[in-house]
C-alpha cells in the first residue's frame, strides 16, 4: 500500500502540470461555448481626410483599439462611442470629438427610408462634422442584424454604470457583463503623391461666313462629396449636371453633322474634376487656355453655362455674378429659357439670382465664378436657389432619393432654349425624331450614381470613369483632350490622404474585474489541488479510519 501511494504521488508531482497544459485547451475547445462567435468583422468607411488651401478637413487619425461604449455610458478617451445615426446630435458629436477616443456611426441600411426630419438632422450633422478638423478616428458602418445586436447589448450593459445601484449590485453586474473591443488597424494615413484630377474637353465646330465664330461653353463637374468619400454617390450633385451635358452633346452633335442644321457657334463641352474642391479642374483648364501664347477657342466666348444640381426642385435658377446686359447672349438665353418653359407642358418657374463674388472668401460659391474672375461671361443653372444649400454635399444624395422626372423636364427645357439661341429661332428645332431621350438620361444616371465619386477616388491617372467620358466625347466631338490638375509640391492647393475605408473587428471580452475574479478562482483551485496531492496519504488514512469507525458502529 505504501508503495502505491509513493508511485501515485510521484505521478501527480511529475506529470500533472503537463496534463493540465494538454487537456485544459481541449476541454475549452470542445465546450459548448463557441470561440468564433466572440469575433465579428464588418466593412467600414472612414470620414473625409484632406487639406484645401492649407486648411485641414476631416479626421486626422485612423487606428482604433478601444472598448466600445454607448452614447450614454462612455466617459474617457479609452472608449470608442458606437451610436446610431438618428441618435447622434451635433452637441453629442462636439463632446465626443473633444473627449472620446473614437466614434463609430451606424448608418441605416437604406437611407431613402429616413423621414424628412431625420434627413434634415443628418444634413445638419454632416455640416457640423466637416466644419473643422477632428483629431479622433471617425468611421461609418452600415446597419446589419449582427452589428445591431452588438450595439443593443452595449447599450443594455451600460446600466451597470448606474450610480443609483448599490456597490454589490454594480460589482455583480461587472462580473456578469460582456464587453466588446473594437479594432481597426489600417496603415497610417499618408499624403498621396499620385494625384491627378482630370478634366475632359471636346468641341463642336461652328460654321462662320467671315471666319469669326463665337463660342458657347457647357460645363459640369463630375465628382461628389459627403462626410465619407466611399459614401458620396452624388446623384443630384452632380451626376444630374453630367447627364444633361452628355445628352446635350449627343443632340447637338447630330445637328452639327448635318450641313442644313450646322450651327454658327462653336460649342465647347467640359467635364471638370475637383468641383467639390473649389473647382480645381476648371481653374487648371482656364490657366492652360487663357495663359497660353497660342490663344484659345474660349477667348471668343459668348457665355459659359455651368450645370449644377439639376433635379432638386420645381424651379430653375440662373446664378450670375453680374447681371447680363440687355441684348447679350446670356440675356437672350435667359429669355429663351423662360419661353421654352412657358411653351412646354411643365410651366416651370425660371428665376435669376445675382450674387457678387467675394474675393476674400477662400471658397467660391458656384463654378461660373471661376470663369467670371477671368472676365468671361458665365452663369450657373441649378434647381437650388442658394449655394449654401446642404444638399450639394451629402451622403443622402443617392439614386433612391432622385427625381428623374425633374431631370427630364429640365433637360428638355434647356435643350430647347439652347437651340433657340444657337439658331436664332422662336420655336423649337427638335421634333419627334430628335429629342431628349429619357432612356439615355436614365442610363447615365444609373451608371454615375452606382459608384462613389469623391475626388479622392477618381484622382488616379487611369480612372475608368474618366476613360469612359473620354470615349463618349470622342464619339461625338472633335479635339478631345484631358487636362490634369496636379497639386504643387511646395504649396499645394489640395492634399489627399490614402485611407478611405477599412475592416472593423469587434471582439467579445470580459471586463478587467472579471479577469481578476477568474484569476483568484483559478489560483485557489490550483492551491487546493496542490495541497491535496501533497497530503494525499494523510487524507486517505483519515478517510479509511472514518470508514472503519462507521463499520464498527
Amino acid at each position: 500500500m505504501k508503495m502505491w501511494f509513493e508511485e501515485a504521488e510521484e505521478l501527480f508531482k511529475g506529470y500533472l502540470p503537463y496534463y493540465l497544459l494538454v487537456f485544459l485547451p481541449i476541454f475549452i475547445i470542445v465546450s459548448p461555448a463557441n470561440p468564433v462567435a466572440a469575433s465579428h468583422e464588418f466593412p467600414v468607411c472612414r470620414m473625409q481626410h484632406y487639406d484645401l488651401h492649407g486648411v485641414a478637413h476631416g479626421c486626422r487619425s485612423a487606428m482604433i483599439n478601444l472598448e466600445i461604449r454607448s452614447i450614454n455610458s462612455w466617459s474617457t478617451s479609452r472608449h470608442c462611442v458606437a451610436v446610431r445615426l438618428q441618435e447622434l446630435t451635433v452637441d453629442h458629436f462636439r463632446n465626443i470629438r473633444s473627449k472620446a477616443g473614437a466614434l463609430l456611426v451606424i448608418l441605416p441600411d437604406d437611407m431613402a427610408l429616413l423621414s424628412g426630419e431625420e434627413q434634415q438632422h443628418l444634413l445638419l450633422l454632416e455640416n457640423a462634422m466637416l466644419a473643422q478638423e477632428i483629431t479622433i478616428p471617425v468611421y461609418f458602418a452600415t446597419s446589419t442584424p449582427e452589428l445591431d445586436g452588438i450595439v443593443n447589448e452595449v447599450a443594455v450593459s451600460s446600466v451597470a454604470d448606474d450610480r443609483s445601484k448599490s456597490a454589490s449590485e454594480v460589482m455583480l453586474s461587472s462580473v456578469a457583463a460582456t464587453g466588446y473591443q473594437i479594432v481597426i488597424n489600417p496603415k497610417t494615413p499618408s499624403v498621396r503623391s499620385d494625384v491627378k484630377i482630370a478634366t475632359v474637353q471636346g468641341n463642336l465646330v461652328g460654321y462662320g461666313v467671315d471666319g469669326k465664330v463665337p463660342t458657347i461653353a457647357v460645363v459640369a463637374y463630375y465628382d461628389s462629396f459627403g462626410m465619407a468619400p466611399d459614401l458620396a454617390y452624388g446623384a443630384d450633385s452632380n451626376a444630374s449636371g453630367v447627364a444633361i451635358l452628355l445628352e446635350l452633346m449627343r443632340l447637338f452633335a447630330l445637328l452639327y453633322n448635318d450641313s442644313k442644321t450646322h450651327g454658327m457657334y462653336n460649342i465647347v463641352f467640359l467635364l471638370s474634376g475637383g468641383g467639390k474642391l473649389n473647382f480645381q479642374g476648371s481653374k487648371k483648364w482656364l490657366e492652360d487656355q487663357l495663359d497660353s501664347l497660342d490663344g484659345s477657342i474660349i477667348q471668343a466666348t459668348s457665355y459659359v453655362m455651368c450645370l449644377d444640381a439639376m433635379a432638386s426642385s420645381d424651379s430653375l435658377y440662373m446664378h450670375v455674378s453680374k447681371p447680363p446686359k440687355e441684348g447679350s447672349s446670356a440675356s437672350t438665353l435667359f429669355k429663351n429659357l423662360k419661353a421654352s418653359a412657358e411653351h412646354s407642358k411643365y410651366d416651370k418657374p425660371i428665376e435669376g439670382v445675382h450674387k457678387k463674388i467675394n474675393l476674400a472668401d477662400d471658397l467660391l460659391a458656384w463654378e461660373h465664378e471661376r470663369y467670371s474672375i477671368r472676365r468671361l461671361p458665365a452663369f450657373t443653372l441649378s434647381t437650388l436657389k442658394s449655394h449654401k444649400d446642404m444638399k450639394r454635399g451629402t451622403i443622402l444624395d443617392t439614386r433612391r432619393n432622385f427625381n428623374m422626372d425633374q431631370l427630364v423636364q429640365n433637360a428638355q427645357i434647356l435643350a430647347d432654349a439652347l437651340s433657340r439661341s444657337i439658331y436664332n429661332v422662336t420655336g423649337s428645332v427638335f421634333g419627334e425624331s430628335l429629342k431628349v431621350e429619357r432612356t439615355s438620361l436614365e442610363a447615365w444616371m444609373n451608371h454615375l450614381s452606382s459608384q462613389p465619386r469623391s475626388a479622392q477616388l477618381l484622382s488616379n491617372k487611369d480612372n475608368s470613369l474618366v476613360a469612359l467620358f473620354k470615349d463618349t466625347f470622342s464619339k461625338y466631338l472633335r479635339d478631345v483632350k484631358i487636362t490634369y490638375a496636379v497639386p504643387d509640391k511646395r504649396d499645394p492647393d489640395f492634399v489627399f490622404y490614402d485611407v478611405t475605408k477599412g475592416t472593423m473587428n469587434i471582439y467579445s471580452v470580459k471586463p478587467a474585474f472579471f479577469d481578476l475574479i477568474l484569476t483568484i478562482g483559478i489560483v485557489g483551485y490550483l492551491v487546493a489541488i496542490y495541497f491535496a496531492i501533497q497530503h494525499f496519504p494523510v487524507v486517505y488514512t483519515m478517510a479509511c479510519s472514518a470508514t472503519k469507525k462507521q463499520k464498527v458502529n
